[in-house]
């Protein structure tokens, strides 16, 4: 670094290059969905009703808790991260470890936030080409988290009625 030039963050951790390859993926994935939807002639659709739009958005909140914070799909994680707590409902709590890409990819699956861009990405994409069986991958998830509110909902009126 040249003299008097300052590193982006104050501790020079955080990982440019590897945010950088993330989202050329991102980015790349997209165009070749793209060109490879064109030469297969698939027709985007002309518009997305709303109820698409809140099914797609629960499916992807759903996924994207799935990936991120799930106990069971922490073998997904593990490389790129390391627990540090258990929170209820069988979630956890795990932070990125490494540095480079690794910090980076460690970053992205522990944030249900920047994993839900690639999850519904994912889902869109699905969605153009397959829309039936994406509705119903969607509504699955869907349900899941119709039943997680009911989980909470159910535990929450116990302890009132414990308490």
């Amino acid at each position: 670094m040249a003299a008097g030039e300052r590193s982006y963050d104050e501790r020079d951790e955080v990982p440019l290059g590897g945010y950088a390859v993330l989202a050329g993926t991102f980015a790349a994935s997209g165009a070749l969905f793209a060109a490879v939807a064109r030469r297969r002639g698939v027709r985007l659709p002309d518009r997305v009703p709303p109820w698409d739009v809140a099914l797609l958005g629960a499916a992807t909140f759903k996924a994207s808790r799935l990936l991120t914070k799930d106990k069971v799909t922490s073998f997904l994680r593990a490389p790129f991260t390391r627990r540090t707590e258990e929170i209820p409902a069988g979630e956890v709590m795990d932070e990125p470890r490494g540095d480079g890409l690794r910090r980076a990819v460690g970053d992205l699956v522990s944030c249900p936030f920047c994993t839900s861009v690639w999850v519904a990405g994912t889902l869109a994409a699905g969605y153009a080409c397959a829309p039936r069986a994406a509705r119903l991958v969607c509504a699955g998830l869907g349900a899941v988290t119709v039943a997680d509110w009911l989980q909470y909902a159910w535990s929450f009126t116990e302890q009132k009625v414990e308490g």
